[in-house]
């Protein structure tokens, strides 16, 4: 077998390979044996049909590409190991050459995977983020805890503010015409929320209990319900209530309340210890990321745009199986949040370069240090995803090995191993 190899641009190569006459000869052999065997023709019994009696039922064609799948794969196969490619896209074939009495020749294009800068990847100088927690963040959490205890009163004779609760009528009209959707009865609105069209929640700033007010505003032009984009609406308001939010005293009842605790003071301790704790693991998240973040940005790399593609596709699908786990559809998911599928991509195309770039830095870290996965980090890694799955680590074992995913367990491994090996190296600045 013969192979030219040909690099053109954005990491696409293609492969001229020529397979022996000899080895078509014996394909073709093999072909005629399989499809005699599958197609009836009346007066033979299957797989006994002379094969010029079968080529004139199916044609010559058939049987000739019928040998090209039993010659390609390998061959293909073959020439990718010779010349040490390693394709990230599935190949373009295209025939030059195939008949029973020529070397078969075809052409095979793929992206190839690119190879990678290797910079500096050890001690690295990384800024360590602060783990220290003030006076000023505990109370902060403090008051989050006494506004989930919060109970909402009416205010009597009260105008509505910025962050109460006005309970309110309304209905909407476009052109003096009541639209769909556009009526509630006793709707609790949280004016400053921005939960409404806006204009709306800033128009009742001051009005009372039993007021009437219009609330003039006009559609956003990319507004979810075409009919009503870019429109003028008018709403008719009644308030029939204002509410706040009464919080309770911040002191050892409160403690007792919300918590194990029987005093303030100790409530107090206990959120710092958490906060401190919470700091202290962001810290360490971060630090992490830095120093990867440092040793890719030191090792420079052209991605081929397909690995990017392909890396956004498992991250949507990551997302759809995320919906779906909390019960909802990923179309409907883009329309809430007034986002196409478009947008979405691209809204992941940054991170998803960040990622491809990384695994190529840890895999040439690996390569570098020689680093492997024994038999005890695959069993220690099997327990632990067993552990996460509530499973049991031999059902683990199990599934993996039916999947055929153990070389994908031991590059995740490694990988894991070149991360530790540059985080552990790194030195904070």
């Amino acid at each position: 077998m013969k192979v030219n190899v040909e690099r053109i641009d954005n990491h696409q190569v293609v492969l001229e390979i020529e397979v022996p006459q000899a080895e078509v000869v014996k394909a073709l052999d093999k072909a005629y044996r399989k499809l005699a065997a599958q197609v009836n023709i009346p007066g033979f019994r299957k797989g006994k049909t002379p094969r010029n009696i079968l080529e004139a039922r199916i044609g010559k064609e058939a049987l000739l590409d019928e040998a090209f799948d039993f010659i390609a794969p390998g061959a293909y196969s073959k020439a990718l190991d010779e010349n040490k490619i390693e394709p990230v896209s599935r190949p373009k074939i295209d025939v030059v050459t195939m008949a029973e009495d020529k070397d078969l020749v075809f052409k095979a294009t793929v992206v190839e995977k690119p190879e990678i800068t290797l910079g500096q990847y050890k001690a690295l100088k990384v800024i360590a983020a602060t783990e220290e927690v003030n006076a000023e963040q505990v109370d902060a959490h403090l008051e989050t805890l006494r506004s989930r205890q919060a109970k909402m009163v009416v205010a009597e004779g009260a105008e509505i503010a910025s962050g109460d609760f006005a309970i309110i009528d309304f209905e909407g009209f476009v052109d003096d015409v009541p639209f769909k959707g556009g009526q509630g009865k006793a709707y609790p609105l949280e004016i400053g929320s921005g939960s409404f069209i806006p204009g709306f929640e800033e128009q009742l700033i001051g009005a009372k209990a039993g007021d009437e007010r219009d609330v003039n505003v006009t559609f956003p032009e990319e507004y979810h319900a075409e009919d009503l984009a870019g429109k003028k609406a008018v709403f008719k308001v009644t308030v029939q209530d204002v509410k706040r939010k009464e919080l309770p005293a911040l002191d050892d009842e409160f403690a007792k309340d919300v918590s194990e605790f029987d005093t303030l003071d100790e409530l107090k301790a206990d959120v710092k210890n958490k906060l401190e704790q919470t700091a202290k693991e962001k810290a360490e998240h971060d630090f992490k990321n830095e120093a990867i973040k440092a040793a890719v940005e030191n090792s420079p790399v052209d991605v081929p745009e397909i690995m990017v593609e392909e890396r956004i596709d498992h991250m949507v699908q990551d997302l759809d199986i995320n919906l779906q786990n909390r019960g909802m559809k990923l179309d409907v998911y883009l329309e809430y949040l007034k986002m196409d599928i478009k947008t979405l991509r691209d809204n992941y195309r940054e991170s998803a370069l960040m990622n491809v770039k990384t695994d190529l830095l840890l895999e040439a870290v690996a390569n570098a240090e020689k680093l492997e996965a024994s038999e005890e980090d695959i069993k220690a890694e099997i327990k632990s995803m067993a552990e996460a799955y509530e499973s049991t680590p031999d059902e683990v074992e199990k599934i993996i090995k039916s999947q055929g995913r153990i070389d994908v367990l031991v590059e995740s491994i490694v990988r894991k191993k070149a991360a530790n090996l540059i985080v552990e190296s790194a030195v904070k600045a």
